[in-house]
């Protein structure tokens, strides 16, 4: 556990040590929440409560995808990373450091997600939806945490960060991410239950209002999260084996 805590505080202090990265992660859902909920749903506790969830899944959805992403793809190019893989404590200590670094991160970033809509808006959530909304955004940051990891171990730096600007934003808007449930474009709503962004917007809208679950967008987002911690695994192997072959 101690050598988990040491490789997390690493990752942490690298991470800190370039603010816009911490910045760039909370950008986006808080600039959607102020230009597009604020205006148009804030007076609406139903509406400006389920378009907060709708942005706190797209800050686990972006702060995973970039940090696992453009992250383990910077830290392959460089030398520190292959010295740790040679150490003889294994794999274990770093993949669970680099989790909790970037579990840390994602509340980091929903911070002012939750400020804008606790100032600016109508949101309102009971306590056991609160708790429930937490329990909620652990479950979802796993399948965007593996996507990353898959990015990040397939790609190198430099088309890792292209195909994960390529990928955050159709994900947030074919899963309905930017319009209240039920009220996305007819397209959209097709589409959406097969999308993984669509399973973890439903959750946390279950989490904090009166939301049915969808069975197509839970399967869905199994399915998704076992595709893409194959294909982390995948990569993985591949970038250990070239380096030690």
């Amino acid at each position: 556990m101690s050598l988990t805590l040491v490789h997390a505080r690493y990752q942490l202090l690298e991470t800190v040590r370039v603010p816009v990265a911490v910045i760039g992660s909370a950008f986006f859902p808080a600039a959607s929440m102020l230009f597009f909920v604020v205006p148009f749903a804030g007076d609406d506790p139903v509406g400006a409560t389920f378009a907060t969830a709708s942005m706190v899944t797209f800050a686990v959805m972006v702060s995973n995808l970039f940090q696992y992403g453009v992250g383990v793809a910077e830290d392959r190019a460089h030398p520190w990373d292959p010295y740790t893989r040679s150490l003889p404590v294994g794999p274990v200590p770093r993949f669970a450091g680099r989790i909790i670094a970037g579990l840390v991160m994602t509340f980091v970033s929903l911070i002012p997600v939750v400020l804008i809509a606790a100032i600016g808006t109508e949101a309102t959530i009971t306590v056991g939806g609160f708790l429930a909304g937490l329990g909620a955004i652990l479950v979802i940051a796993v399948p965007f945490t593996l996507m990353g990891l898959a990015i990040g171990y397939g790609l190198p730096s430099k088309a890792a960060l292209a195909v994960a600007q390529i990928v955050f934003f159709p994900m947030a808007f074919g899963g309905g991410l930017l319009s209240a449930p039920g009220n996305a474009p007819g397209f959209i709503e097709t589409i959406a239950p097969y999308l993984p962004s669509r399973g973890a917007v439903e959750l946390m809208w279950a989490a904090v209002g009166d939301f049915p679950v969808s069975t197509t967008s839970m399967i869905a987002l199994v399915a998704w999260t076992v595709a893409m911690g194959a294909l982390a695994a995948w990569g993985y192997r591949r970038d250990e084996g070239r380096r030690f072959s």
